[in-house]
């Protein structure tokens, strides 16, 4: 039976309390149909590795489960390429709360709706442009803006449940600054939250795509926060771009906070670190999982990246931050966009 969603949260709080990572990125596949300029996973040799079945994420969702409920990330590549994802999604979520993170190409209101109704907790999309012509070209595929705003409305009719989210995920680049707010007003015709993290240079070893004005870009983030209701990013969160992309954040909290499985079952402490794994999920117990993921020192010098699977959880960890996300982590009660779940309760209810 699946833990319901006031369990998972009290099983959640229990997980964070005990010092246990309450993130978990989880790479169903590294095989991707986009090209992006800014992110060579595509390129990840791990592409033509075996995936893991449907059933080994039953097993080690459920082995996961000895913490308590994590947030579990299905990631990639491109999760929505595999097709069995839905019960991949069924799988991770008996016991967690799952997110995708999605280009948003092979989506379609049947399947928005069938992950959803497997309890997802969120999808997030990704469009890092107000321009379809600039997205489409650094995403390296000609109509991917009109697919992931395609997807981004498919998920938001498709909601159950007003704790279910639908994020517009942004990434800032060298050159995208001042499309964030007319990004904000689009997402917010559709129904969605906005969600932002800046560029890491690991993920293609070059530094071209830094954004370079540093200085002002965590005060102006925070203006469009309080200026627009569905941004939901943690003010923390924002409030430290600058020093993310002026040198890096230091006492990165990899392996204590947050976590990496790969798409064999091979754990890191991050997903910048899946080559050099520590453990494995099912040839290693759990306690012994933690513990060599707490002996991993690498995140002690890195200060690569600011990424939402680092920042935002590590906002947990400071009182500011944790105020600020205890709204959207454990009532319900974050600024939730309810247009389109208005409009499907409005015909669910209605008369045949």
């Amino acid at each position: 039976m699946a833990r319901s969603a006031v369990h998972k949260k009290i099983q959640l709080f229990r997980t964070w309390a005990t010092g246990n990572p309450v993130w978990c990125a989880w790479q169903v596949n590294y095989r991707c149909n986009f090209r992006c300029w800014f992110c060579h996973y595509w390129r990840d040799p791990m592409g033509d590795e075996p995936e893991l079945p449907v059933e080994g994420f039953r097993r080690g969702a459920a082995k996961l489960a000895e913490l308590g409920t994590l947030l579990v990330s299905l990631a990639g590549g491109e999760p929505l390429a595999r097709p069995d994802i839905v019960e991949v999604v069924r799988a991770v979520g008996r016991w967690h709360f799952t997110f995708l993170t999605t280009n948003g190409w092979f989506v379609t209101r049947e399947l928005a709706e069938e992950l959803f109704a497997e309890g997802m907790w969120g999808a997030s999309i990704s469009i890092d442009y107000a321009d379809p012509e600039r997205h489409d070209q650094r995403r390296g595929m000609p109509g991917a803006f009109e697919r992931a705003l395609a997807a981004i409305e498919h998920f938001s009719r498709a909601r159950r449940h007003k704790w279910q989210r639908v994020n517009w995920m942004a990434v800032l680049l060298e050159d995208n600054l001042d499309q964030l707010e007319p990004m904000l007003k689009l997402e917010a015709e559709h129904g969605a939250y906005f969600m932002l993290q800046p560029y890491g240079v690991r993920k293609t070893g070059s530094r071209r795509f830094i954004h370079r004005e540093t200085g002002e870009i965590g005060r102006y983030l925070l203006e469009l926060r309080r200026k627009y209701p569905n941004f939901l990013s943690n003010p923390y969160f924002l409030s430290r771009f600058d020093t993310a992309v002026d040198g890096g954040v230091p006492g990165c909290r990899a392996g204590q906070a947050f976590f990496n499985i790969d798409s064999t079952g091979d754990v890191a402490v991050c997903v910048e670190e899946r080559a050099r794994p520590v453990a494995n999920l099912f040839r290693n117990s759990m306690p012994e999982i933690v513990r060599r993921l707490r002996a991993d020192t690498a995140r002690a010098r890195c200060t690569a990246c600011w990424y939402n699977c680092r920042g935002e959880i590590e906002s947990l960890y400071d009182p500011w931050g944790l105020l600020k996300s205890l709204p959207t982590f454990l009532f319900d009660r974050g600024r939730a966009p309810t247009r389109c779940l208005r409009e499907r309760e409005t015909s669910d209810s209605a008369p045949a």
